[in-house]
């Protein structure tokens, strides 16, 4: 599929016309997906999963302990990226009611799970991430492509200034190091936040936090020298950040952006601006189900098993309307997504030379 960079606005057209009129595309797709059972809960797949990720974080416990003051810690470091990535998605699964269908133990999970043991606002990202899946990739509404150190549309790079601008000239060849830093800045923006209003519990959530660093840092520092210590932190979060953007970079990076004033229907909203990423079961596990991430746009409470099979019967109809779907390999998804931070920072290139 060919992307254009942004969906330009247009006026409504006959057919966008006569859905509002008669009923939305999305209302024929959901008919299906829910004739086919695929929006129930899975009870049982949450409980296995999430009970290897809490195995896995009580050996990386148990190992961190027994190892003491030696610099294999590291390993353990590269190992805890990994289940706090596999965490993140987990909060992610709470988050969007996935695992409980109702509204209060869903909160307590994702609460426990981002603030408690990940260090991240469950009600800061919470906030952020439902207005990315109304609006997805519509500059001024979506804030994951707000040019806060990145430009992700020309539009924004010609009105770039202070570090975007700076950073956007070359921003596809630093977003791998930038990653490093994303758990950190999670966390730091997650503090920043208490004080707003999109964090209804804000001294719940900040006890949950401070209590979080006091044994993460109390730990490293209790066990380990200074110096590994610090080795410890940078191997951790740089490869956690890493792990994160991994999975969320493909997504929608490179897809086109929207204008404001383009009308678009639910279905198109979504479809048109998401990517979805092929590559069996280890893909699977390793981006937790936001491989589907059309699927996951359309349906986001829809439990993570259920994707692939949603997956088939959205782009039948998909082909049915003369909508475009896109996927993509894994590597294939991260060279699209660099190729588009490449192109947009062209007027910055530009200006300089």
């Amino acid at each position: 599929m060919t992307n254009p960079t942004v969906i330009p606005a247009d006026p409504p057209t006959h057919r966008e016309r006569h859905e509002r009129r008669v009923g939305s595309d999305f209302s024929e797709l959901s008919r299906r997906i829910t004739a086919a059972g695929l929006l129930r809960r899975r009870p049982l797949y949450y409980t296995v999963r999430f009970g290897l990720v809490a195995l896995a974080l009580v050996g990386c416990f148990g190992a961190f302990l027994a190892l003491g003051d030696s610099w294999g810690q590291l390993v353990v470091a590269v190992v805890l990226a990994a289940v706090f990535g596999q965490l993140g998605l987990a909060a992610h699964d709470l988050a969007h009611q996935q695992v409980f269908s109702r509204r209060r133990p869903s909160e307590a999970g994702g609460l426990l799970v981002a603030d408690l043991l990940l260090g991240m606002s469950y009600g800061w990202w919470m906030n952020k991430h439902t207005r990315h899946h109304a609006n997805p990739n519509h500059e001024g509404k979506d804030p994951d492509v707000s040019p806060d150190i990145l430009v992700w549309s020309r539009r924004q790079a010609r009105k770039a200034r202070g570090l975007p601008r700076i950073v956007g000239k070359h921003q596809a060849a630093l977003f791998l190091p930038l990653l490093t830093l994303e758990g950190l800045n999670l966390s730091f923006s997650s503090f920043r936040a208490l004080r707003n209003r999109s964090v209804k519990r804000p001294v719940l959530e900040g006890t949950l936090l401070v209590t979080h660093f006091v044994v993460y840092f109390g730990g490293l520092f209790a066990v380990l020298s200074p110096a590994k210590a610090l080795a410890f932190l940078a191997v951790h979060q740089g490869l956690f950040g890493i792990y994160l953007g991994s999975v969320f970079a493909p997504n929608h990076k490179g897809m086109p952006m929207i204008e404001e004033g383009t009308r678009l229907d639910f279905l198109r909203r979504q479809v048109l601006t998401s990517r979805n990423v092929r590559g069996g079961v280890l893909v699977d596990v390793f981006m937790g189900g936001l491989n589907y991430q059309i699927e996951h746009h359309l349906f986001p409470s829809m439990p993570t098993p259920a994707l692939a099979r949603a997956q088939a019967i959205t782009e039948r109809y998909c082909a049915e309307l003369g909508v475009p779907y896109h996927q993509s390999r894994l590597i294939a998804s991260y060279r699209e997504a660099l190729r588009h931070l490449s192109s947009v920072g062209e007027p910055l290139r530009a200006a300089e030379g």
